[in-house]
């Protein structure tokens, strides 16, 4: 992939120290520490892969620079301006620089709308006039490689990996700078990953685009990245250049991750199943002494 170090040594993303908490029900229960004084950057035109089992906080990494989630530390920082406590009106300013891709594509198209409804939708909502909304629409289904027809369609006439490039399409309607892909091919078979995978890079080498990308998938991000954090318990435990950290991993817990990728060959996955299992009891032993100790 391009090497973005030398186009831009600013930041476009700075997320320092963040911390988020969630209430947790029951009387004087302590909050949930969901994020534990995060910090990392996103350059523009990057790929930032951020990879964890579930519950590991990657998701609410994601769901903080959107907005969506309760900080209680540290800030964000988009192109100089802190976003971190924003009001509504300024994050919906904001929104036409910072858009999402969701997981599912079947629940984040509306069904009872045409595709091209869907795309206009929020370019009429930021005052673009409606000829000019239908150019920019025949430039976003050929940009996700999607026939012109295509907008006088509903949803349900698509394949899952067709509607996540509609998805994808609406995110970059208003031409933002960051997008955050919150496991946007999971729910895909792995041919249509593929696919996906390979339209994300297409679009970011048009467009410089820069992606914070959230799998729990390490081959994943490895495919798309080109720098990689990883998330275990709320904190990040190791990030570097995409192709050392998932090909040669010094934490356990990454290794342990390396090692959850199937291999087709019966004896190096049973291989790697025990290192697995011998590298999760490690960091349950070594987990349970830093309980003790706090």
């Amino acid at each position: 992939m391009t090497d973005v170090a030398s186009v831009a040594e600013q930041p476009l993303l700075t997320i320092s120290g963040l911390e988020v908490e969630f209430p947790v029900k029951g009387w004087r229960r302590a909050p949930f520490k969901a994020l534990k004084g995060v910090s990392l950057d996103i350059l523009p035109g990057e790929t930032m892969g951020l990879v964890g089992e579930s519950g590991s906080g990657k998701t609410t990494i994601g769901r903080a620079v959107l907005g969506l989630a309760p900080i209680t530390g540290g800030s964000i920082t988009f192109d100089g301006r802190d976003t971190t406590r924003l009001s509504r009106a300024a994050r919906r300013a904001l929104s036409a620089d910072i858009q999402v891709v969701f997981q599912d594509p079947y629940t984040s198209l509306n069904p009872a709308m045409t595709i091209g409804d869907i795309l206009a939708e929020p370019l009429l909502t930021s005052g673009i006039a409606r000829v000019a909304a239908r150019d920019r629409i025949r430039e976003l289904l050929d940009l996700v490689n999607l026939p012109s027809d295509a907008a006088d369609r509903l949803p349900r006439e698509f394949s899952g990996g067709q509607r996540q490039r509609v998805a994808i399409a609406r995110a970059l309607a208003l031409r933002p700078r960051l997008v955050v892909c919150d496991e946007p091919v999971s729910a895909l078979d792995l041919s249509t990953q593929a696919r996906v995978l390979d339209l994300f890079i297409d679009i970011q080498e048009k467009t410089g685009v820069a992606y914070l990308f959230v799998s729990h998938d390490l081959s994943v991000v490895r495919h798309i990245s080109h720098r990689v954090a990883v998330m275990y318990r709320g904190e990040i435990v190791e990030t570097g250049d995409a192709a050392t950290v998932t090909g040669a991993p010094e934490h356990p817990y990454t290794r342990r991750l390396l090692m959850a990728a199937p291999v087709p060959h019966p004896t190096r996955q049973a291989a790697r199943r025990s290192e697995r299992h011998a590298l999760l009891a490690s960091q349950q032993a070594s987990d349970a002494a830093r309980e003790t100790v706090r």
